[in-house]
């Protein structure tokens, strides 16, 4: 068999698409989708430096309105829902697939939170449900202080976002909503804590899931901007707040890094090739608990290869006079685009099929025979897996987010060094040029080569 899958991807010509984690693979010609993203980004890079003029990624504002409600207040509902999912998550059903916490955090969150966010700017923030009560508890004790965690950057959303990155990919029950739900409380309980020694201001940077929403949405084309209790909307070329954001601190850097890397892991640890690394046959997986400390191992070996790989790029093109930092901050925002191009490429079809599963169990929540929403018994339906133009659909929508974000990411690369005149230079372009192009390849065979875990 070893043989056989080994045979398949050495067919020249054609790739296999998985179109879901659950194997739904059909044979689509992907080779020139490839070679013309390749070709696509790499004339845009040659084209932006021959111009000299990268695109302005100017804003406006389209209106201004009061705030429906106080962030305080949006803030409670969410940490309401969040003890209600929590609920759920250790009294309903046990079923991953009908339980509203699994369904919720993995597909909702995780998948169409990102989505939203990344056309309509940073929806978590108003949600997230640790603001509120901080910031409540801290006024009923009187605190106001903290304890100096801010100096930290973030490292607390780093070890966070890794811990979630490790229970996520490779812990042996991610799904399960007992589990899910002890460790969400778990979490919980310890981002509150923190929050009311440091301070709800923290919370942007200590938070991971407010860090990650912060990152990824900032290449949004509208969001909302904040003064007061008064919103303005506003509307640009996306990317356009990641031009006016500072340049990104060490911290920030290594935060973009990991977020880069686990995402692309994610895709990677299930292929044909990293399963054939670790000598299992792809075709014969025999779960989770036989590759736990490779995976780990390979997480965190892929986060330092890819710290390592970007940083370097930045460094080998770097001009006589300029210092690492002044470019590795700004140059490591155009990055943003790259991973949340690839994130919501990569979890496309979770949210096309995890989130039909997720208005189910909200039809049902406690699996006791209701429905709220009016829906039949089975309602769910893959049938668009099933047919070459509806695989091909999805082929289509990956490939134009990962091929439109890095697109972005090379022309927000050369807007970023613009005032840094001796940065300027094919040379200094040149080896990030190349990486991106190396990333658009790199993410588009893992979209399209088989996967066996």
């Amino acid at each position: 068999m070893r043989r056989l899958a080994l045979l398949f991807l050495l067919l020249p010509g054609a790739a296999l698409a998985h179109a879901s984690e659950r194997m739904v693979i059909l044979t689509l010609p992907t080779r020139g989708y490839v070679i013309g993203a390749a070709l696509t980004v790499a004339l845009t890079a040659v084209l932006g430096m021959i111009a000299r003029r990268p695109p302005h990624f100017g804003a406006r504002a389209l209106f201004t309105r009061p705030a429906l409600l106080p962030r305080e207040v949006s803030s409670w509902v969410g940490a309401g829902l969040t003890i209600l999912l929590v609920v759920v998550g250790l009294f309903g059903t046990h079923d991953p697939m009908e339980n509203l916490l699994p369904l919720t955090l993995w597909t909702v969150i995780w998948v169409g939170l990102t989505l939203a966010s990344v056309i309509f700017g940073n929806l978590w923030r108003d949600v997230a449900p640790w603001y509120g009560p901080v910031r409540t508890i801290r006024h009923l004790i009187g605190r106001t202080g903290s304890i100096g965690l801010a100096r930290l950057g973030y490292l607390p959303a780093i070890l966070g976002y890794l811990a979630f990155a490790w229970f996520e990919m490779i812990s042996l029950s991610p799904a399960d909503p007992e589990v899910l739900a002890r460790a969400v409380a778990l979490y919980a309980a310890l981002i509150l804590t923190l929050g009311v020694l440091e301070g709800e201001d923290w919370l942007d940077r200590g938070d991971f899931l407010s860090g990650y929403f912060a990152m990824v949405s900032r290449i949004a084309p509208f969001w909302a901007e904040y003064e007061g209790r008064r919103v303005t909307v506003m509307a640009g070329l996306p990317g356009a707040q990641v031009v006016q954001s500072a340049p990104l601190t060490p911290s920030a850097i290594a935060f973009v890094t990991l977020l880069l890397a686990s995402v692309s892991f994610d895709g990677l640890h299930e292929t044909f090739w990293w399963l054939a690394r670790l000598g299992i046959n792809p075709l014969d997986f025999p779960g989770r608990s036989a590759v736990v400390w490779q995976n780990t191992f390979g997480l965190l070996s892929f986060w330092a290869f890819s710290a390592a790989l970007i940083l370097g790029a930045i460094r080998f093109g770097l001009p006589k006079g300029t210092r690492f930092s002044d470019l590795a901050g700004p140059l490591m925002l155009s990055f943003l685009p790259i991973a949340a191009g690839y994130h919501v490429a990569h979890y496309f079809i979770s949210l096309l099929t995890g989130g039909q599963y997720a208005i189910a169990a909200l039809n049902d929540p406690f699996s006791t025979g209701l429905s709220l929403l009016g829906l039949p018994e089975h309602w769910v339906s893959f049938g668009f897996l099933s047919t070459h133009s509806g695989v091909r659909a999805v082929w289509s929508f990956q490939f134009a987010a990962i091929l439109g974000a890095h697109v972005l990411a090379v022309l927000l690369s050369l807007r970023l060094t613009a005032n840094i005149e001796r940065a300027q230079t094919f040379r200094t372009h040149a080896p990030m040029t190349l990486l991106m192009i190396a990333y658009t390849v790199f993410g588009l065979w893992l979209l399209s080569t088989p996967t066996g875990a």
